[in-house]
This record gives C-alpha cells, sequence and structure tokens, in this order.
C-alpha cells in the first residue's frame, strides 16, 4: 500500500482495503490515538480505562466482528457544550470508546489516500498541518497586499453535509464495499439526545474520529474550484477565508464561493459571512486571532474563553493556598502564549493586569476586607510579589522572544 500511494494505483480507485482497516497492529494503534485524545465515555458508559483492562480480549472482538462482517457501531451520545461567548450551546456526538477505536482504524487507512490529493491550502486536521501554518499564510497574504477579504461562515456544516454527495467523493476513490458500508454505517449511527433516539439522514457528528476527514474529503472540491479559478483561499475545516487585491475581486470570489456551496447542498451563513476591508477599523477573526489594520491580536472570542478559564481558578472562595493557585493560573498562561504569542505587545500588558487583580482580590477576600480598592491592593500586593511567587509574566515571555539573539 505505501508503494501504491506513492506511485498511484490503477484507474485511482483502491480495493481490498478492510483486511488492512481489522489489521490487529492498525487497531492497536488505534487504540493509543484514542487513549491520547482521552474523552469521556459513549452510551455504552464504558470508559477508556474500562477497555484497556481488557484491552487484548475487546481488540479481539473488535478485529473479528469487523473480519467476519457482524460489526455494528452503537449509538452516539448527544451532548452539548456552551459556545465561547454565545449563549447557543455547540452539539458533539460521542461514540463508545470500541467506536472511536473503529473509526480511527478506518481514518488510518483513507487518510493516506486523500491526503495526497489535497488542496495546499487546506490545514485543518491534516498531518503536519495545523491553525499556526494557516495563520502564517494569512498574515503573509496580507502583507503582499492581499487585504480585502472574503469572511465565510458555513451555517452548521458538520450537521448539513449530504450522506449521498458525500458517499459519492468517498466511492471516486474507494471500491470495496466492505469499508463503504461501514464508512455508511457511521454517518447512519443512531444519536441519543436527553429527549429521544433519532437516526440523522444528513451530516457527520462534531466528535466523531471520522468526521474530520470526511469533512476535508466533502469540501476538497472548493479548494481545487478556488485555486483553479486563482483565488487565495485559506481553509481549516469549515473555517475559511478568501483574500484577494480588490473589493471587485473579493464580491466575485464569493460569488463563486456561493454558487458551489449551493449546488454542494451546504448554505452560506447570511449574517456571518461577508466581505472586509482589512486595512479598515473592523477586521476580521480567523483561528481565533483578529486582524486589523497591519495587526493581529487574540479576537474578543478567544479573550472570553480565556477569562473564563481563569475565573474558574480563581474564584475568591476557592481554598487552595497562593502558591496552588499560582500553578495552576500559569499552565493557562502558558498555553495561552504559546498560541497567541505573536499577538501585538499590548495584549499582555493588559491580560498580566487582569490576571493579577483576580489574585489581588482573593488575597484581598481572605483579609476580609471588602471592595476593590485597587490603589492600596497594588502596594500591598506590587506585581514583584507576584514574581517572586512564580507567576507567568506574559510580558517578560513576549520580550524574551523578542529579543535578538547574542552576537
Amino acid at each position: 500500500m505505501l508503494a501504491a500511494l506513492e506511485d498511484g494505483v490503477k484507474g485511482g480507485v483502491w480495493f481490498s482495503l478492510i483486511d488492512k482497516v481489522h489489521s490487529a497492529k492498525n487497531l492497536r494503534s488505534a487504540f493509543a490515538e484514542v487513549k491520547a485524545n482521552r474523552g469521556t465515555a459513549g452510551v455504552d458508559r464504558q470508559t477508556i480505562a474500562m477497555f484497556e483492562a481488557h484491552l487484548d480480549e475487546n481488540l479481539r472482538h473488535l478485529e473479528e466482528s469487523l473480519r467476519d462482517g457482524s460489526y455494528r457501531p452503537k449509538a452516539i451520545r448527544r451532548v452539548y457544550i456552551p459556545k465561547p461567548g454565545k449563549k447557543e450551546l455547540r452539539p458533539l456526538g460521542i461514540p463508545t470508546v470500541r467506536d472511536r477505536v473503529a473509526q480511527a482504524a478506518v481514518r488510518h487507512v483513507l487518510e493516506p489516500i486523500f491526503e495526497r490529493d489535497f488542496a495546499e491550502h487546506s490545514y485543518g486536521f491534516r498531518p503536519g498541518r495545523g491553525c499556526k501554518d494557516a495563520l502564517r499564510q494569512v498574515d503573509g497574504l496580507l502583507k503582499t497586499g492581499h487585504t480585502w477579504v472574503v469572511d465565510a461562515d458555513l451555517k452548521s456544516y458538520f450537521d448539513t453535509i449530504p450522506h449521498k454527495r458525500l458517499m459519492d467523493r468517498v466511492q471516486a476513490k474507494v471500491a470495496d464495499g466492505r469499508l463503504l458500508g461501514l464508512i455508511e454505517a457511521y454517518l447512519k449511527q443512531e444519536v441519543m439526545d436527553t429527549a429521544a433516539t433519532w437516526t440523522p439522514e444528513e451530516g457527520s457528528p462534531q466528535g466523531a474520529v471520522l468526521s474530520p476527514l470526511l469533512s476535508n474529503i466533502y469540501l476538497d472540491g472548493l479548494d481545487h474550484e478556488m485555486a483553479r479559478l486563482g483565488y487565495r483561499m485559506i481553509r481549516y475545516a469549515d473555517d475559511f477565508v478568501v483574500l484577494c487585491r480588490s473589493e471587485q475581486e473579493a464580491r466575485e470570489a464569493l460569488e463563486k464561493v456561493g454558487q458551489w456551496t449551493a449546488q454542494a447542498g451546504l448554505t452560506l451563513h447570511p449574517d456571518k459571512t461577508r466581505i472586509v476591508d482589512a486595512t479598515q477599523r473592523g477586521g476580521f477573526d480567523f483561528l481565533g486571532y483578529h486582524f486589523e489594520r497591519d495587526h493581529h491580536w487574540p479576537s474578543p472570542k478567544s479573550i472570553g474563553k480565556f477569562r473564563e478559564a481563569i475565573r474558574h481558578k480563581t474564584r475568591r472562595n476557592n481554598g487552595h493556598s497562593l502558591s496552588q493557585i499560582i500553578t495552576g493560573v500559569n499552565k493557562t498562561l502558558g498555553g495561552w502564549f504559546g498560541y497567541f504569542k505573536h499577538s501585538n505587545k499590548g495584549t499582555f500588558r493588559d491580560v498580566d493586569g487582569w490576571v493579577r487583580r483576580r489574585l489581588r482580590s482573593i488575597l484581598r477576600h481572605r483579609q476580609r476586607k471588602r471592595g476593590c480598592w485597587w490603589l492600596c491592593n497594588n502596594r500591598r500586593w506590587p506585581n514583584a510579589f507576584f514574581a517572586a511567587h512564580g507567576l507567568f509574566s506574559l510580558v517578560t515571555a513576549h520580550a524574551a522572544i523578542c529579543r535578538p539573539p547574542p552576537g
């Protein structure tokens, strides 16, 4: 298969793949991946730890059922998580651990077949690519004058992918009937909601292991169509922007995107899809960053999500010592800085100050003093006090990466 991936197969269509899916080595590798991603139990309430406790037996049963065709995926448990900065909730589908392992095994076989032909400007859920690669491309295009931006949003993309059209795209390269039947079974998995159990007629649930690859397969046609027309599109899963040199070009690009999505059975969100001049006030958000007038910084949604995480760790009535609180806060600060370290330096000064105010509020509360009294707090617990206690400083970290190397 590796040789065929390098040279291609006759007709571009792959046969006899199911044996590679249920191979013992592939299933064990799939479990290792599922374990690393952690996650909660599905409808059968079996956790990853419980599955691992009888790993050899569970993998053997899974291998046998995939080989003899008796494997049937169980229902997906539907949960809802809050969207940062919004009142609405995002639906997630949680398959059982067994089904996540099987899906990962399928993805291991399908991914290299489709990956070799995916467009260069697609970055989401692809090996060796990530958000930062997409952000670098956006920043580079903005600096070369591509400042008219089509900021597109697909309405409920993962829930509206047409099954028949998606399977047509998969069948263009895969002709193994057993494997195709397995993919269709995942698309038709029952969904167990709080109110009822139902079978989806379209969509691929967010949270399923196979969904990111299937979503890339379906939008790959848009990627290649925009590239063929000469547009500079950057896509990460269902989040994408088209960067143009003029307003007219941006309007034409948006029209082409609208035509393609309509033909594909998808819908551009009428309120969230727009054309933006990035050189003017307002800008646009992409992958957590806000781009505006030659600068970029964390988007309001990213700031809101970050502050919520810090608030959870700095409640005034928590019983942890200051050193324990700072240890927890540092984990969030370090991870956040790792992603947003290329923001304008003013961002870090403001965030540092806000975090210290949260900590001062805890200390003042423990002295049974009411009110904010920020000036007294600053004198009693100056910035040096928190530095001495090991609080991670975004300003200091940013200055360190901006400092020129010795010599």
